[in-house]
Parts: C-alpha cells; structure tokens; sequence
C-alpha cells in the first residue's frame, strides 16, 4: 500500500458522519444540514426529549422538563425506544439523567413502568428509596426488579467472595494451633501413634488435630451502613455481600444501617430483597450513635471485623463519634471506614474526619464492589489495610496530624 493515496470518503460516510453530528448537537439550527428520517428521527426525538437542543442549552433552559409528559404509555413509549436504538450501558445512563431532568421518579410508581426499564443498582437504589410512597399496585412488581438485579449481583459476587474469605481463614488455620479447649485427643493420638516412644510409654504429639471450633465461628464481620441519600447505591452493595457472607458458616456476620436512628438488618439477611427493603435512604446521619451500638455486638473484638461504611459527615456528636471509633479500635478489633463502596469513583467525604480516624489506625478509603472481597479476606488476615489500599490504586485518607 506505500505510496497510494488514501480515498476520501465517498458520499455515503459523509451523510453518516452529518447525521452522528446532527444527532449529538440536537436541534434543527445545527449547520450540518443533515436532514433525518425513520429510526434516526425517533432516535432524535428520544434524544430530544430528555436532553433538548443546543439553542435551549444556550439560553438556559431545562432540557424540555417534564417533556415525557405525565402519561404512563408516554414513558413507556419512551423507556422502550431508547432500549430499542441503545446499548444497555446507555440506556441505564439514560435512565438515571431522566430521573432527574423528567421528574421520572414520580412515574417509577406506576408498574407499567417498572416492567420497561432496563435494572440496574442505581434503579434499585432508586426503588428502595421510593418503598415508602410505591403504591400497593406497583409493589409487587417493583420487588420483582429488585429481586433481578439481586439475583444478577449474587450471582456476580458470590462465588469471589465465598473464595477470598474461605481461603483467608483457612490460611490462618495453617498458622495456629489449636487453643487447649479445641484439642481433639482422639485424632491427635491417633495421628501421632507413629511417634509413639515405648521407653516412656507415652505418644509424642506433633501434630495437634483441633474440632474446627464447630460452636464458634472463626470472626464476626459487622457491617455499618450509612443509609443517607449519598450512599444508596454503597447501601445496596453492602446488603448484597451482607447475604453472601451470612451464608458462609466460618464468619458470623450482622447488617446494621442507620440515619438518626439504627435500625439492625441482621434477621433479614437470609432475603437480600427484604433488607434492601427494610432501608430507609435518606435523611440525617449520627454516625455516633451508630457505632454506640456496634460496641454492645463485639464479643470477641481480636476476631472481629467492623465495616463503617459511611462519607464520615457526621449530624450527630462528631468528637464523640471519634472517640467511640478509637475505642473500637483501641479493643482490638479491626476498623475500616469505607467511604464509598460503589463504582461511582472517588466519593465526597468528610476530610477531616477521615484524617483523625487514620491517625487512629482505622484507613479511610472507597472500594469498588470487585475489590470488596479481598478487602475483607486481607482483614481477616490481618494484613496492614492501609497499605492493601495504596497498593490497589485506592485513594486513601491521610493521618491528621
């Protein structure tokens, strides 16, 4: 091919490449000249309705608010058009810009239109927030979205997190022996006969065989919710893994989430879709008296793990909240505050806050719902958490000095 000339684009590319132009800029003032019709039109006119033209940009005005109209077929005309002419990535990008541009979120009552939109965590998030005004007619069908996007993410998460906390606990297993109460004699002699020394008349025990604490679980993992509006979709994520670890014998697990009141999920993590439900998104936040009552749940403090997963603006006692988390920390139990547990990338929190709690040894970071549980089986390791987290690429909070 050296030394040929590249061929301009024949009519047919410059037609496509009007017609991208003249969708992207809107509006018929656009200079393109491309003119549309049949499905780019509609494409168009979805485009339209949710984000309007570059003159109504240019002076201001929202982009046709409300424009979708108050009909129930309207929307779901609507909500059916763009899952027709988008991928399912837009259509959810979609989704969440008419929630707020088209007050879409009044419509979301309506089951007709639960049934059209394409699920995601932001839309359950959306849902959950919206449980105590769904009328009794949309119910139904709005747990049938949970519950897809429930059973979507259990299906995703599961099986990583089941791995990285069995396999973490069975590591420290190889390290310990067993405590004198959780001997089993009968295995340890059994085992060892071979070192048997008949000069003494006595079996030599090498190797200790323990009962696996079968009583006991092997940690407590405790996970702390900030349940304000700014953590929906970290709320979401946490109910999920919530479940996923509840179902492993080895840890014992409890769900507490809390605005100005705490509100304990533990009974409810049997069914994710209850306890996303049993959420209350919104409203203030009194991190102290949150974790006032995590301290009466930590029985065993050098083999449990707390997640507070919360953006650490505090409504209630700040220097208060302070203390009640160095305390947490200084029993011996392992401190996590997360920021954010989502993949909405870097989280608004409060800086200050999150110095004084790493001064304290508890990291403040964001994790992505992938990370999540690694980050778990590094706790329960005991591994150095705020390096874990600078080696991950996670942008940590620094010590107040």
């Amino acid at each position: 091919l050296q030394g040929q000339r590249p061929e301009a684009p024949n009519s047919v590319q410059m037609t496509d490449q009007l017609k991208r132009w003249r969708l992207l800029l809107g509006g018929e003032e656009d200079a393109t000249g491309a003119e549309l019709s049949g499905d780019d039109l509609k494409v168009d006119g979805s485009l339209q309705a949710l984000y309007g033209g570059t003159q109504a940009q240019a002076q201001g005005r929202s982009s046709r608010k409300g424009g979708l109209g108050a009909s129930t077929p309207g929307v779901a005309r609507w909500l059916g058009d763009i899952r027709t002419f988008f991928p399912s990535s837009v259509v959810q990008v979609m989704q969440r810009d008419a929630m707020e541009r088209l007050g879409l979120k009044q419509l979301l009552t309506e089951p007709e239109i639960l049934n059209s939109i394409e699920p995601d965590v932001h839309l359950v998030a959306t849902l959950v927030g919206l449980s105590g005004v769904i009328p009794e007619r949309s119910r139904q069908t709005a747990r049938q979205v949970v519950a897809k996007v429930v059973d979507e993410l259990l299906r995703k998460l599961e099986q990583p997190t089941r791995q990285a906390i069995l396999g973490s606990l069975a590591r420290n297993l190889k390290k310990k022996r067993p405590r004198h109460q959780d001997i089993d004699w009968l295995q340890t002699i059994r085992v060892n006969l071979k070192h048997y020394q008949p000069a003494h008349r006595t079996v030599i025990p090498e190797q200790l065989v323990g009962f696996g604490r079968k009583r006991n679980s092997m940690a407590d993992l405790i996970l702390c919710a900030d349940q304000s509006g700014s953590m929906a979709t970290s709320v979401v994520y946490a109910g999920i893994f919530a479940a996923v670890l509840a179902s492993l014998p080895a840890v014992t697990t409890r769900m507490v989430a809390f605005d100005t009141a705490v509100v304990d999920l533990t009974e409810q993590l049997s069914d994710p879709v209850e306890l996303l439900f049993g959420v209350q998104l919104g409203g203030g936040t009194d991190i102290n008296q949150a974790l006032g009552y995590v301290q009466t749940l930590v029985r065993r403090p050098e083999e449990t793990v707390i997640v507070l997963i919360s953006d650490l603006f505090e409504g209630g006692n700040e220097s208060e909240m302070l203390k009640r988390a160095a305390a947490l920390k200084g029993s011996g139990a392992e401190v996590i505050a997360l920021l954010a547990l989502s993949d909405d990338g870097t989280p608004a929190y409060d800086h200050e806050n999150a110095a004084v709690l790493a001064a304290h040894g508890i990291p403040a970071f964001a994790c992505t719902p992938d990370m999540f549980p690694e980050l778990m089986a590094a706790a329960l390791r005991h591994e150095d958490l705020q390096l874990w987290a600078s080696t991950h690429g996670m942008i940590t909070a620094r010590a107040a000095k």
